[in-house]
């Protein structure tokens, strides 16, 4: 609580700081530039009557027991209706069921014209050129290099049997079974039919030639949900008790909470290290919710801080996604280490434009190259679909940023042409240099 009361107590002065008119020549600039966008769900285009999308992310979340949302993602708030109104051009004067009818209407319209260059035009309308895709697979209509693939590797932390870990809460119960699905889909993938009996055959057999088919299928990075399933505490691993874990029940049994925990801090750090080898980077699932019995406190920045310190993991590059929100101060405290980035994914869409202009002015004034752009972007149905959180996540993020330059420039923080340089890197430069991208 003393964390988040500071964090809230940070932004709260940060905030009024940042109040002045924005610099309406910065704004232009920062719209006209075409950004990267480190975290997103992009969904394939799918004809009418076609098979549903299911693989745009390792744990969706509409199997868990229901639970409310930040009050700016309700679909009633004025910003939905904005996003819609410049992406398909509802009329406004229409209320209720006509105005659900025709968005309806538009929506399948631009869908069936669009065809497979429906996700572009999706990324055109939010200025953004490039979103690296958070999904399973990827798919028809998502192909490099506008599209770039972010694969999901906690499956491969949780070889055995996971019915222990699941009963922890009702959110896991759905989840872990997930996890459990994906790895054997990795295995016969790699045609392995069963687990191998020792925790360095696993590694060397499941693992690694998992992690590099999908550096080979042109992924990027990978990604760990792990907070929805457990604490981020990945402490310095007990090599010779995750052997003697795996071992003990790679051929069946559950292990114990304790067991389990000594299996993945161990392999966590194998994932990562084997994917910094491999050239991708590694992002990390931070934020204070979603979910009824999700913890924000087993989500804190903080916990990766024995990873981050990892002297064998230095050259894995590692990106708190979503910020950390609300424990940004705990973030900007990580973003000193070399390794160490962060994006706004997710609070452009649930915070307003003033409260992330102090965040983003907070951490600009120290670690401005380990800051980076991103929409989370998602499905969340006709009135939330995917594109429409990508334009809203764009639109506040440039806002934002212009609010924070345009007040760190009147202040005599940076020059003009130095708020320029500063844009650049959060909307574009950084992530090129963090994904390895041709500018």
């Amino acid at each position: 609580m003393k964390r988040i009361a500071l964090a809230i107590a940070i932004l709260g002065a940060s905030a009024v700081h940042a109040q002045a008119p924005i610099d309406s020549s910065l704004y232009g600039y920062i719209n006209s530039i075409r950004a990267i966008d480190s975290h997103a769900h992009p969904m394939r285009p799918v004809p009418l009557g076609g098979v549903a999308d299911t693989e745009y992310d390792a744990l969706p979340l509409d199997g868990i027991p229901p639970f409310d949302l930040p009050a700016r993602l309700h679909p009633d708030d004025p910003i939905w209706r904005t996003a819609q109104n410049a992406l398909y051009r509802v009329s406004p004067a229409l209320t209720g069921d006509a105005y659900h009818d025709a968005l309806k209407k538009a929506v399948a319209n631009t869908l069936r014209s669009r065809g497979q260059g429906f996700p572009a035009w999706a990324l055109d309308q939010a200025g953004i050129d490039v979103m690296m895709s958070n999904r399973i697979a990827m798919g028809p209509g998502l192909a490099p290099p506008r599209f770039r693939w972010v694969a999901f590797d906690d499956a491969l932390m949780l070889p055995i049997d996971v019915r222990g870990e699941a009963a922890r809460t009702p959110d896991t119960r759905t989840l872990y079974p997930r996890e459990a699905k994906l790895l054997r889909r990795y295995m016969r993938d790699l045609a392995v039919a069963s687990l191998p009996a020792t925790l360095d055959d696993y590694v060397r057999t499941i693992v690694v030639p998992t992690i590099a088919k999908q550096r080979a299928g042109g992924a990027v990075a990978i990604k760990f949900e792990a907070a929805y399933l457990r604490p981020l505490d990945f402490d310095d691993p007990d090599v010779a008790g995750a052997h003697r874990v795996y071992a003990k029940y790679a051929r069946g049994g559950v292990p114990t909470h304790a067991e389990y925990k000594t299996l993945e801090d161990y392999l966590f750090r194998m994932i990562a290290r084997e994917a910094g080898r491999q050239h991708m980077a590694v992002q990390i699932h931070t934020l204070e919710t979603f979910g009824g019995f999700y913890s924000p406190r087993g989500s804190a920045p903080h916990l990766l801080e024995p990873a981050f310190n990892d002297s064998t993991l230095r050259g894995t590059r590692f990106i708190i996604i979503h910020g950390g929100w609300p424990l940004v101060d705990e973030t900007q405290g990580l973003l000193s280490k070399p390794n160490v980035y962060t994006d706004i994914s997710m609070m452009d869409v649930m915070l307003s434009p003033t409260v992330l202009a102090g965040v983003l002015r907070q951490w600009l004034g120290e670690w401005p190259e380990h800051v980076l752009f991103g929409t989370d972007a998602f499905d969340g149905g006709l009135e939330q679909g995917w594109e429409q959180v990508a334009w809203v996540g764009s639109h506040t993020a440039r806002k934002a940023l212009a609010i924070a330059l345009t007040g760190m420039v009147r202040d005599g923080d940076i020059t003009r042409p130095r708020a320029e340089a500063l844009a650049r890197m959060v909307l574009r430069d950084n992530a090129v240099t963090v994904y390895g991208l041709s500018k």
